[in-house]
Parts: structure tokens; C-alpha cells; sequence
């Protein structure tokens, strides 16, 4: 229930993070399973680099070891002077200390694989070797760096320029206490390079990838959604009385079938209102006959008890039809929506009510102007008040403008409702024992009208009781159909 809750409340935000969060989801795993790939590719090469290092190696050294004493610094001058071999060979009196400065996945690998391999070859020998870049590798005695050793010694052995290679130092203590020192490098000089598989350019390549990914998916959602949006539009229009705009062809077949069936809904909604019409209109005369005529018989009867029994249920039907038809009437279903100045409206609210001596008091945060029906919201406040005037005495209204809601306040210091008294209070015909005593000719309609224009609206009608004593009325209207007093037309 938390996921759904974080998650963005429109179907464009929805669908856009799912979009996104799939493409993510599915480069991600590329990427792990190729590195997965690369990385079993790698220790491939490296077991057969180091089958090939062991060999080489175990050879030159056992070559070496066979020399005489005196004979390995000529054989090593000799292959110097004709331009040296595939290994840098040389004779140390001690051990030459190597840093390995070279960060690679698989270093530690090759060489514990190489160790193993040289030690099967040549048996148990003091033997040392290390993997690090040129800049760190010193040699002779001396510790001479390899950018001070002529070229032609190392060219055939090791890569300086443009980009160094790594290499691989070996260095064996032979019988004499003396070391042999062999530098070579790998049978494929950036193998362990190549093992750097979720790199910084790798990285830039899947952000510019979900980028640009991103940009087609938030363009083609938005222009998918479009439609979704104009229906809603068109569908709120419709329910205030506007004279919305037409739900238009999308391309989507199920968004057309959709804004098909809206239209469809829409013509019987008005065949339906028109049809209602006419059916009050003929209410409204049919109704009013038969009941003049009956009231002109009973002005013929003699039994004074009859013809009294006869008025007064003439009287309450009578009440009846009129409370019917002005429910109908107030509710004022055909008038058309204009811009309707809140601010102003509810002013001559309060003057009307302060010219009768009333104590009504208009505190407004910010003016407003509102598209509805002018009259129909007229009476719903109008009738607000004068309730909140004929039971609660002193009155108070305000006016907030918010994001989304348009907020008028009516409250009163009378003796407030109960929740059951409210639900009660908006069914027609129904008068509570206070409101009959203050106003003894109402009929219980009021308040059912006034939710219904309201509701008519688009907003909704609530009511809570204050701490302080009384009762204040709230009408919340949407307030994508307002704009406050200073913006312009």
C-alpha cells in the first residue's frame, strides 16, 4: 500500500517512471551480464598468458642456470648488442625491489597462477615476481629507471610509448648469490586492461543512453496521454453546464471508443434534461389546474367540518407542487455559466442583510472571480446567510483563495447540528424543532437546493460545528474555474 501511495499520482508520472525504471532495470542487467561474459573471457586469456609466460620463462631461466658463472654476462651482452630478445635480461647482486603500482581486476590471478606454473617447471627456487607499469621499474644495481636505458636494449622487449604496457618482472636467486632479473612483457600487452569492464566512459554511455531513452519516453507519453486530458477537460466542462470542446479522433483505438461513447452519453444527458424540461413545464400547469378547480368545488360545499379537512389538505398539496417546482426551478439547470465576481457577490450579500439590521460581517482574505451559473449561486449563498441570520444571529463570511480550492465560510453563533441533524436537514421537507420556532413558515427545501447548485458546481457543501459555539458552513468550488482579482482576463 506505501508503494502505491509513492507513487505519482497522474498516469503520465506512472507510466513514465515504469518506462524508465524498465529501461534501467534492462541496462543494467546487459551491462552484468556482459561484464559477466568479459570477466569469464578474461580468465581464459589469463590461464593461456600464463601457460605461455611459464614456458617462456622456465626456459630462459633454466637456459641461464646451465650457463657457466662467468659465461651468462657475455651471453647477455651479446643479446644486448644485437638488439635483445622478447625478455630484458640482466644480472643483479641483490633482489631489486618493484612496486607494484598497477590496478588491475586480475593481477594477483596471473601472477599466483604464473608462480605455481614456474615453481611445477623448475621446482622449489627463490623466485620473485611482480606486474607494474614502466615508471616504476628500476634497473641494475644501481636502480636505473628504464627512460635512462638506451632504446635498442628494451625495444624488442617492453613498450614505452605512446601508451606503456604493463610488465612482468621476474627475478631468481642463482646458485652464486647473485639474481637474474627478466622483464617481458604479456602476450597481450593490455590484457588486464581490457578486464575494466563497468568503466567511466561505460557509465556515460548508459546515462546518455537512459537520457536520451528518457526524452523519447516523456515526449511519447505525453503525447499519448494528451487525449486523456481533453477527455477530462471535456467531461468536467460538461458536468458544470459549459460548453465544452469537442473530444477529437486520437489515433488510439481505444481512446476513440472511449471519446465515442463520452459523446454518446453526453446527447442522452441533454435528450434527458430537455425531456425534463418539458415534463415540469406540463407538471406545473397539469398540477395547478385540477387544484384550482378542486378549491373552487369545496367553495360549494355546505359541511363547514368537511370543507375545512378539504382546505387544509388542498393547502398541503398545494405545498407540495410548489416546493417540488421550486426545487426544480432554483437549481436553475439551463442557466448559462458567466464569469461571477465572488467578492461582489457576496457584498451585496451582506449589504442587503446589514440594510434589514442584521449583523453580518464580510472578512475576505482575496477577491475571486468564478466561472458558474450567476443566479444559482445567488441563491445557494443568499439562502446560506438568511438561514445563518434566522438561527444563529450574528454571521461572519469569508472568502480564501487556494491552489485548488475556491473557499466560502459562513458561520454563525447559533447552537450548531449534529452530524445526524445535517444528513437530516438536506432531505426535502425536513425542519428541525429550533428552526420551526425561529421560522415558522418554511418548507425544509433550502438546503437540499442549495447542495444540489453546489454539486451543480462542481464543489461540495460541509458543515462543522465551532469550539468557541455556532455553526459554520463551508462551500469548497474547484478552483481551476477561478482566478483571483488580480490576474488578468
Amino acid at each position: 500500500m506505501n508503494v502505491i501511495n509513492s507513487l505519482p499520482r497522474s498516469l503520465f508520472g506512472r507510466l513514465l517512471l515504469i518506462m524508465l525504471s524498465g529501461i534501467s532495470l534492462a541496462q543494467l542487467l546487459t551491462s552484468l551480464i556482459w561484464a559477466g561474459q568479459v570477466n569469464a573471457d578474461s580468465l581464459q586469456r589469463i590461464e593461456k598468458s600464463s601457460h605461455y609466460l611459464a614456458v617462456s620463462l622456465s626456459t630462459t631461466i633454466g637456459y641461464f642456470m646451465a650457463l657457466p658463472a662467468n659465461v651468462r654476462p657475455i651471453v647477455i651482452d651479446q643479446q644486448r648488442e644485437v638488439g635483445g630478445t622478447g625478455l630484458f635480461i640482466s644480472l643483479n647482486q641483490s633482489n631489486l625491489p618493484v612496486s607494484p603500482a598497477l590496478a588491475a581486476d586480475h593481477s594477483e590471478l596471473l601472477l599466483n597462477t604464473l608462480r605455481e606454473q614456474l615453481h611445477e617447471e623448475l621446482g622449489a627456487l627463490t623466485l620473485s615476481l611482480s606486474l607494474a607499469m614502466p615508471d616504476a621499474i628500476r634497473l641494475y644495481d644501481r636502480q636505473i629507471p628504464i627512460e635512462d636505458i638506451p632504446v635498442r636494449w628494451v625495444r624488442q622487449s617492453l613498450i614505452l610509448e605512446p601508451e606503456p604496457a604493463p610488465i612482468l618482472v621476474a627475478q631468481v636467486q642463482l646458485e652464486n648469490e647473485r639474481w637474474l632479473y627478466l622483464a617481458t612483457l604479456l602476450p597481450d600487452p593490455y590484457l588486464l586492461s581490457k578486464n575494466r569492464v563497468l568503466t567511466p566512459e561505460r557509465w556515460w554511455s548508459l546515462m546518455a543512453t537512459l537520457v536520451m531513452a528518457g526524452l523519447l519516453s516523456f515526449y511519447f507519453v505525453r503525447w499519448q496521454t494528451r487525449p486523456l486530458r481533453r477527455l477530462s477537460a471535456a467531461a468536467d466542462a460538461f458536468g458544470r453546464g459549459l460548453d465544452g470542446p469537442e473530444v477529437s479522433a486520437s489515433g488510439m483505438r481505444e481512446l476513440d471508443a472511449t471519446a465515442e461513447a463520452f459523446s454518446a452519453m453526453k446527447l442522452r444527458i441533454r435528450r434527458y434534461l430537455n425531456d425534463r424540461e418539458r415534463l415540469f413545464a406540463a407538471i406545473s400547469h397539469d398540477l395547478r389546474t385540477p387544484v384550482t378547480r378542486l378549491r373552487l368545488q369545496v367553495e360549494l360545499i355546505d359541511d363547514e367540518a368537511l370543507k375545512q379537512s378539504l382546505e387544509e389538505d388542498l393547502d398541503e398539496l398545494d405545498i407540495m407542487v410548489k416546493g417540488a417546482l421550486q426545487t426544480v426551478r432554483d437549481s436553475d439547470i439551463h442557466e448559462d455559466p458567466t464569469a461571477v465576481d465572488l467578492d461582489a457577490l457576496l457584498q451585496r450579500i451582506c449589504n442587503d442583510q446589514l440594510r434589514q439590521g442584521k449583523d453580518v460581517r464580510y472578512h475576505p482574505e482575496t477577491g475571486a472571480t468564478y466561472i458558474g451559473k450567476p443566479l444559482a449561486l445567488k441563491r445557494a449563498f443568499t439562502n446560506l446567510v438568511d438561514n445563518a441570520v434566522q438561527y444563529g444571529k450574528s454571521v461572519s463570511i469569508g472568502l480564501k483563495l487556494s491552489d485548488d480550492t475556491v473557499l466560502i465560510s459562513i458561520a454563525d453563533q447559533g447552537p450548531g447540528l449534529t452530524e445526524d441533524e445535517v444528513q437530516r436537514l438536506l432531505k426535502p421537507y425536513t425542519r428541525l424543532a429550533h428552526g420551526q420556532r425561529c421560522n415558522a413558515d418554511g418548507m425544509g427545501l433550502g438546503l437540499g437546493i442549495v447542495q444540489s447548485i453546489i454539486h451543480g458546481h462542481g464543489g461540495e457543501l460541509s458543515f462543522r460545528n465551532l469550539e468557541q459555539g455556532g455553526l459554520e458552513v463551508l462551500v469548497a468550488l474547484p478552483a481551476i474555474y477561478a482566478r483571483s482579482a488580480g490576474e488578468e482576463e
